[in-house]
This record gives C-alpha cells, sequence and structure tokens, in this order.
C-alpha cells in the first residue's frame, strides 16, 4: 500500500521499434499518476521548497508552464493542499487545461509564447504567491538524477548504454538524467532534440513553433550545455507523423515530443548499429512459459552488447487529440 499518490511516480523502459544491429528503449512517462514526466520535478520542487521552510501547505503557489509541469504541480498542490495558479500560453491543447482544473488549480491563459507567461507569473509573484522556478530550480534536474536515471541503470540491467535522446525546454529531463547515465557511461553520448522552426540550440535564436512541450525560445538556466554532445532538429509534421505511426504500429500513444526523440533514436541508432550481430530478443507478455534465449556470440562479442539507445516518451497522445493530432 502506497501513503499517497505522489509515491506511486515512476515508469516502465520498453522497446521500441529498433533497426538492425541497434535497440532502442523508452521510458513511458504517461505511465506516472498525472500522465507525464513533469510529476518527477514538480513532487521535487515542492517537497525542496518545504525542506526548507519557503512554503507550507496553504500557501499560494504559481508557475508558468506549456502544460505538463502545470498538471504535475497541480496534482502535488492537490495532495499536498496548496492554491495554485497556472499561467500558460492560449495555444496550448485543450486537455491540458481540463485536467488542470479537474486537479483544483486556477488557469490563466496570456496571448503570446513563454516568456510572456513568465512575465504574468512575476507579475502574480509580486502579489504574494510563490513561483517554484521550473526553469531555474535545481531540484527540477535532481528530480531526474535521483529517480529517472537509477530507474533507467535498473531497468537496463547488465547492458551498456551508449546514446541518450532527450528533447529540450526547461533542460531539467536531459540535465538530470544524462548527469546520472555518464557517470556510469563516461562514453555515452547524449543527443539533445529541439524543434527545426525554433532551434535556439542549434542557430542562437528563437522561433516559432507550435511543438508543445520541447523548444521554449531561450536556453533555460537548468540546461547543463556541458553534458550535450550534439543538438538534432525536428519538423513538427515529422514528428506529429512519427506520433501516429507510434500508436497505429506499435500502441504507444505518445505527444509531439515524444514523436520528435522517437525519430532522432532512430537516426541515431542507425549510425550506431551493427547489422551483423544478433541483438537479445526481450521476453512480452506473449512470450510466458517460455525461456529467453540464452546471448549468442558474434565474433566473440555477446549479444547483449547490441547498441543501445535510450530515450523519454515525455506525455501520453490523449493530451493532444483535440489538436488533431490522430485524425
Amino acid at each position: 500500500m502506497k501513503g499517497s499518490i505522489l509515491d506511486t511516480i515512476g515508469s516502465p523502459l520498453v522497446q521500441v521499434d529498433s533497426p538492425e544491429g541497434a535497440t532502442i528503449a523508452a521510458k513511458i512517462e504517461s505511465f506516472n499518476p498525472g500522465g507525464s514526466a513533469k510529476d518527477r520535478p514538480a513532487r521535487e520542487m515542492v517537497r525542496a521548497a518545504e525542506r526548507d521552510g519557503l512554503i507550507e501547505p496553504g500557501d499560494w503557489l504559481v508557475e508558468p508552464t506549456s502544460g505538463n509541469t502545470g498538471i504535475g504541480l497541480a496534482l502535488v498542490a492537490a495532495a499536498r493542499g496548496y492554491d495554485l495558479t497556472i499561467v500558460m500560453p492560449s495555444d496550448k491543447s485543450k486537455e491540458r487545461r481540463q485536467v488542470m482544473a479537474a486537479y483544483g488549480a486556477d488557469l490563466e491563459l496570456v496571448d503570446g509564447d513563454m516568456e510572456d507567461a513568465r512575465a504574468r507569473a512575476e507579475a502574480l509573484e509580486a502579489e504574494g504567491a510563490v513561483q517554484l522556478g521550473q526553469f531555474e530550480n535545481p531540484a527540477n534536474p535532481e528530480a531526474h538524477y535521483k529517480t529517472t536515471g537509477p530507474e533507467i541503470l535498473e531497468q537496463v540491467g547488465d547492458r551498456e548504454i551508449d546514446a541518450f535522446v532527450a528533447g529540450v525546454g526547461t533542460g531539467g529531463t536531459i540535465s538530470g538524467i544524462g548527469r546520472r547515465l555518464r557517470e556510469e557511461f563516461p562514453e555515452m553520448e547524449i543527443i539533445a532534440v529541439e524543434p527545426a522552426r525554433n532551434a535556439v540550440l542549434s542557430t542562437g535564436e528563437s522561433g516559432h513553433d507550435n511543438f508543445q512541450g520541447m523548444g521554449p525560445g531561450f536556453v533555460s538556466d537548468n540546461l547543463d550545455l556541458d553534458l550535450i554532445d550534439r543538438v538534432e532538429t525536428v519538423k513538427l509534421e515529422d514528428a506529429e507523423e512519427e506520433c501516429r505511426r507510434l500508436a497505429r504500429d506499435e500502441g504507444v500513444l505518445v505527444g509531439q515530443s515524444s514523436g520528435a526523440t522517437s525519430l532522432v533514436s532512430q537516426r541515431i541508432a542507425r549510425e550506431i548499429a551493427e547489422p551483423d550481430l544478433e541483438c537479445p530478443e526481450v521476453p512480452t507478455a506473449f512470450d510466458e512459459g517460455t525461456e529467453p534465449a540464452s546471448p549468442e556470440t558474434d565474433g566473440g562479442r555477446a549479444a547483449d552488447d547490441c547498441p543501445l539507445v535510450v530515450t523519454v516518451f515525455w506525455d501520453s497522445g490523449e493530451r493532444y487529440l483535440s489538436t488533431g493530432l490522430f485524425d
């Protein structure tokens, strides 16, 4: 028995379609109680602020967000007893608004982008609200360093991770997980993903893109640029097509940023694949009652030396239905 819904945070690592001679595995973060990876930093930011005596249940919190952090905070606020105001750009999906409201959060929509949402949150902070600051709060990457990273290490077992692929929003996910995985695998490559039309890391300039949850238009304080080996970009329409493929071909329902990281993971896997090496089969529920094949060797190497790419699928595609993503 769990003492709180907040104690159920965690997710599986699932093998997805991979090229010959490589394995791609995705952390399916929609399994978290609030439905996304952002449950982790939401819980950690509130916990850290309580521990430091900055807030206590009953206080008024405010946060600017494109959606998932707002939902995660709404979940935590409901469970811990806080009043919460979320400030969000008005072009984000209807489902995000509805879920936050269901948890009891107040929602303010602003015309513009995340910079405009941040400005409004700062105004509310001046009126007495406490802003947790996901873009600069070190508890954000720390949450992934302490939870997501160790979960991945346990889930890959004896496998070595050759590359980690993650999209960039606040920078918390790629920085926290990347730092923990790099400690175990110093030669592992870390690849950041951003929208092609809002490629701040690649071009130094912001643009406009309708990606939800990736590409805020600025470089967050929480993004550890020293960890990143390379940056890849993805067009929104390509990411959305990949979302439809994942749902229809693999039964994995995810949103736009996950579609983007899936595409980049495939690029990286094709680059490092060893087609002559037979990769190990991961047993499934349909293999019940059978023993997995013992590792075979190729040229003196064990099959579990197969190159491994790990990525993160942030949330469920259910949060994008009203956008027409799956029409």
